[in-house]
């Protein structure tokens, strides 16, 4: 099948790149052309595990290639692909901009019938809106052509976005019109094939159902989180709790982890954009309200435990920071935890010594004029002189590290951990005082 995606972030090109894998022809589109020109030479912008071998593997053979020619895009793909970017408003709601300018690009091209899919995660009515714009469009240019608009919301994880692409949990359609459910049926064939995976509905609870899940893990998070500060107070251990409740079948296991905020470009703009959606119909999302509320305060917890074990004024203090991506197998720092902790221990007259394996150029991008923040060529070359330790992203290299080297080049044998990495007993036997979430 011939397919354009227009938009090569995160969602389209993991989007195009799996597309093509399974033998489709695949046409990607963006206006950036330094993107644009790096991605045919079979590089790609970001960081995301097996996505960088699978581009360069299908652009070798022909079968996914870059444009800037919105014309070319939209003659290529029987299904186009609308999976540019929806980032929050200033007023939390996500700004469709870019949605409305790639369906308006589509009708002022398109010359045959064509399938436009929402793979962006955009706001409910958004189909509705989309076919609108094009039919405007083709008003415009005095021709009737069939089209058919559809949502096909992605669940990609950052940092497994490739296997859950390949090994989908499920494959959601909203489309109200049988030439368009049977297109997406046998587009996603190659992925469908161990069990039936689709779930077909109309086109705003698709919509609803992409908010709705994220919306669902965020409150998870901020649940265990609130629990994690009260099971402290209680001198209860919020592992052992996790265990406990996780154990329930009807709970589960899956994000119940406390730690020091939850980050990323879905979770904190989905949030907001649902809340918005909500009042705009004139209700309201209470719980969605103490989630945001809770993990908030959370990103202030660690700086708090730092204050309180070294003291407001953290004057001629460095701090050694390991993890600075929002979660690992990443380099996106958007809402991440670092940040906040970082821009707070500067504040309080503390240096800061940080690592990450993979973010490190996003963080020189982002703190570029702070000369209090040093990027470490590794984790232990991080360490040299700090006063402690502060664990923030749980990378698998920082679960195991040779703890007396660790003890050797900080001045202070002190470690909090944002992410309950270590075995508290263990960690101190090996002579640490050591804070984490939730744990006595």
């Amino acid at each position: 099948m011939k397919i354009s995606v227009i938009g090569t972030g995160y969602v389209g090109l993991v989007t195009g790149t799996c597309l093509a894998e399974v033998g489709n022809d695949v046409l990607c589109l963006d206006v950036d052309v330094n993107k644009i020109n790096l991605l045919k030479q079979g590089e790609i912008p970001i960081y995301e595990p097996d996505l960088e071998d699978m581009v360069r593997r299908n652009v070798s053979v022909g079968r996914l290639r870059f444009t800037l020619d919105q014309a070319e895009c939209t003659d290529h793909g029987l299904v186009q692909f609308i999976a540019v970017g929806t980032p929050p408003d200033e007023d939390g709601s996500a700004d469709m901009q870019y949605v409305t300018t790639a369906a308006r690009a589509i009708g002022q091209n398109m010359q045959d019938y064509k399938l436009i899919v929402d793979k962006s995660t955009v706001p409910v009515g958004t189909v509705d809106r989309v076919r609108g714009v094009i039919y405007e469009e083709l008003a415009k240019r005095g021709v009737e052509i069939d089209f058919s608009v559809a949502s096909n919301p992605e669940f990609l994880k950052e940092g497994a976005a490739v296997d859950d692409f390949m090994r989908p949990d499920r494959i959601v359609i909203g489309a109200d019109d049988d030439k368009a459910i049977e297109l997406l049926r046998t587009l996603y064939t190659p992925f469908n094939r161990n069990h039936d995976r689709l779930v077909v509905m109309d086109a705003r609870s698709a919509e609803l159902t992409k908010y709705a899940a994220n919306a669902m893990l965020a409150t998870r998070i901020s649940f265990m989180n609130e629990l994690a500060l009260l099971a402290e107070k209680l001198g209860a251990d919020i592992e052992h709790v996790r265990r406990g409740i996780g154990s329930d079948p009807r709970i589960g296991y899956h994000f119940l982890y406390a730690g020091c905020g939850y980050g990323g470009s879905c979770f904190p703009k989905d949030v907001k954009a649902l809340q918005r959606t909500a009042r705009e119909n004139g209700t309201g999302l209470k719980i969605l309200e103490a989630v945001e509320a809770v993990n908030a305060r959370q990103k202030e917890v660690l700086l708090d435990k730092i204050r309180a074990r070294f003291g407001s004024d953290l004057s001629g203090k460095t701090f050694a920071l390991w993890g600075l991506a929002f979660k690992p197998n990443t380099d996106d720092m958007r809402e991440a935890p670092s940040r906040m902790l970082i821009t707070g221990l500067l504040a309080q007259g503390a240096a800061v010594s940080a690592y990450d394996p993979v973010a490190m150029d996003e963080t020189k991008r982002l703190f570029a004029s702070e000369p209090g923040l040093k990027l470490a060529n590794s984790s232990m070359s991080a360490l040299e002189g700090a006063d402690a330790l502060i664990v923030v992203t749980e990378w698998k290299m920082f679960r195991s590290p040779d703890f007396s080297e660790i003890r050797r080049k900080l001045r202070n044998a002190v470690i909090f951990d944002g992410r309950n990495i270590y075995d508290p007993d263990s960690i101190r036997t090996e002579g640490f005082e050591y804070f984490s979430i939730g744990r006595p």
